[in-house]
């Protein structure tokens, strides 16, 4: 770990490169880092609208599928009644052409008995009347099945090859995003970036306020950024805040931050609060949820103490503060939170 000294030394130098006409060369190679940065942000939201795009595809896709079920069954329904009417009248029919005494329209032309013809041919004319309207429906339905068909066919095909064609761009997008990425984390090995740098070129704070939508514990990762404090994650614009904090107090103290809890999951929260019932929060109202706390140790846990002291003087300065309740009920003082009181 440099000392003091050496830190120094180095500040000199990185000021006196500056200055010099490299100083243009390192002046370029932070445009070129801020924008690789800025693609891969892009090619991310690129990714993420595209994946939105097909999920919101496959939904129309199932409504129209749901729809077309629903309407072939009402069909199934309908072809089912014109069935039962259909064999009765073929048998009517029968009847009528194979009996001796010819009856109904057919006794015209034969040697029926003519009032038995003209009750058969009413018989018949009242029964084909009765059922006109349904066997017209029918017709009508089955009609409106050979369109729906088709269509479920056209959508179906076309929202196949949409499908296909939105999972390319999807899976482009992902090569276009991980090739980025790896670019950036080149470019800064070859730069020997600090990994202060490192993790502000890879913290978007524009994702602070989306992460704001999410409930208690259930922040995604994309939305998070890792602290120095390996295994530790916070909210965007608390990370980042954090990360000056952190730097003040190296300088200060020679070392990084002590850190014991950050941003805590719905799931980490309720093993918590399982483990230290009446003290740890309510599962799904903890501040470490939201991304926007930590605890802290390595002296600061101690009140009064130097490290504590320091951090209660400089902490505001970076945007992170000890709130009110900590100091009695209960009494945290390794507790700290990012924004401002009104926020809780």
């Amino acid at each position: 770990m440099p000392n003091p000294r050496s830190a120094a030394l180095t500040a000199v130098f990185l000021v006196m490169t500056m200055l010099s006409p490299q100083g243009v060369a390192g002046a370029a190679e932070s445009d070129t880092l801020e924008s690789l940065r800025q693609a891969a942000s892009k090619a991310r939201d690129e990714l993420e609208k595209a994946t939105k795009q097909m999920k919101s595809r496959e939904k129309d896709l199932a409504a129209s599928q749901v729809k077309l079920r629903t309407t072939l069954k009402d069909l199934a329904v309908a072809e089912a009644e014109l069935n039962k009417i259909r064999e009765p009248l073929a048998r009517l029919a029968n009847t009528s052409y194979q009996s001796s005494g010819a009856v109904g329209s057919m006794s015209i032309f034969g040697n029926g008995d003519p009032r038995e013809a003209l009750r058969s041919t009413a018989d018949v004319t009242l029964l084909a009347r009765s059922q006109q309207a349904l066997v017209d429906r029918a017709d009508d339905l089955q009609e409106k099945r050979k369109r729906l068909a088709a269509t479920a066919q056209e959508l179906q095909s076309r929202n196949a090859v949409e499908q296909t064609r939105l999972q390319q761009d999807v899976d482009g997008l992902k090569d276009k995003s991980a090739q980025l990425t790896k670019q950036l984390n080149t470019k800064l090995d070859k730069l020997e970036v600090s990994k202060l740098k490192r993790l502000q070129l890879k913290c978007d704070e524009g994702l602070a306020d989306e992460a704001k939508d999410f409930p208690n514990g259930l922040i995604p990762a994309k939305y998070l950024c890792a602290l120095p404090q390996k295994g530790h994650k916070l909210r965007a614009d608390a990370a980042l805040g954090f990360y000056k904090l952190n730097a003040a107090y190296k300088r200060r103290f020679g070392r990084e931050m002590c850190v014991t809890d950050a941003y805590r999951s719905l799931s980490e929260q309720h093993s918590v609060y399982a483990s230290r019932p009446g003290f740890a929060a309510v599962p799904g109202t903890s501040n470490h949820g939201k991304g926007q706390a930590l605890d802290l140790c390595g002296g600061i846990q101690t009140s009064g103490s130097v490290q504590f002291n320091w951090l209660e003087a400089n902490a505001e300065k970076y945007g992170w503060f000890h709130p009110a309740w900590a100091y009695s009920n209960p009494f945290e003082p390794w507790h700290w939170e990012y924004g401002t009181e009104t926020e809780y």
